[in-house]
């Protein structure tokens, strides 16, 4: 059964299906950019579905040819004034941008998962990285991009790159905005699997609906597991693990996966 979403705009589609919320950015005629109607209404599907009883897994891509080109720079040019703002009112406003929107992404306790039918760059290539798992179309490529057009970059790119390449790559790509295809992508690790383009979009959703069929309170303490090894020492973190472990063990889904395990079938998760 799928139940679309009213996101209040048509630049965004929403619908679950199957425990997975397909959030799609649809502006194919501007590659997906975000822009001033489809951003917030981006940040408020990501909260929504985040705290959805009946998703999953979050699965986020792009109408058309792209995932998305970052911010829309056509317009940038072309935007009415607006009334002047100083320099800690426009920081202030992007920091409470950034945190509702990547920061809420990263936040989020449910597997979160970025299917890049094509470019995906900028902001763009931050809400990519912030998602758990990325799935790349064998034509999609990756640029940074904000080189270009004399940006430092935001939405947390810098640290999310960081993260899953190391710093010199980070470096690298920050600095050049250079176009990185997708079996590079897959070498470096920036991206988790290169999928055929001819079944792209369903080979996507399968791989979402796996995660949201899985053992959801499990699937959340793996991610608090994750985050901890980013900050914590190694001993904390075999602390916070096992806290964490006992805490999944109680679950009616552990009980329910050895139960299936001793009859040979596969596990029926509530999410419980």
């Amino acid at each position: 059964m799928k139940r679309v979403i009213d996101t209040g705009t048509d630049q965004l589609l929403c619908e679950v299906k199957e425990r997975v919320a397909c959030i799609t950015l649809n502006r194919p005629e501007a590659r997906n950019a975000l822009g001033d109607v489809l951003t917030p209404a981006l940040r408020r599907m990501i909260r929504e579905r985040g705290d959805d009883p009946d998703v999953g897994a979050i699965l986020i891509t792009g109408t058309g040819t792209a995932f998305c080109a970052g911010g829309d720079v056509k317009s940038m040019g072309t935007r009415l004034p607006k009334p002047a703002m100083t320099k800690a009112e426009k920081t202030a406003q992007l920091k409470e941008r950034q945190r509702t929107l990547t920061g809420a992404l990263v936040g989020l306790r449910k597997p979160t998962v970025a299917a890049l039918p094509g470019p995906a760059a900028g902001a763009g290539l931050a809400i990519a990285l912030a998602c758990d798992i990325r799935l790349a179309s064998a034509s999609a490529f990756v640029s940074t991009g904000y080189a270009r057009v004399g940006l430092a970059g935001d939405y947390g790119v810098a640290w999310l790159l960081t993260r899953l390449v190391g710093t010199a790559k980070a470096r690298e790509l920050l600095f050049t905005a250079d176009r990185v295809d997708a079996e590079a992508c897959l070498r470096i690790g920036l991206v988790n699997r290169v999928l055929p383009e001819a079944t792209f979009r369903e080979e996507a959703f399968a791989f979402a609906k796996l995660l949201a069929d899985g053992p959801a309170v499990t699937l959340s303490l793996m991610k608090g597991n994750l985050e901890d090894a980013l900050h914590l020492t190694f001993l904390e973190a075999l602390d916070r693990e096992a806290e964490r472990l006992v805490e999944s063990a109680a679950t009616a889904d552990h009980k329910e996966a050895v139960r299936a395990f001793i009859e040979k079938r596969k596990p029926v998760f509530q999410g419980k």
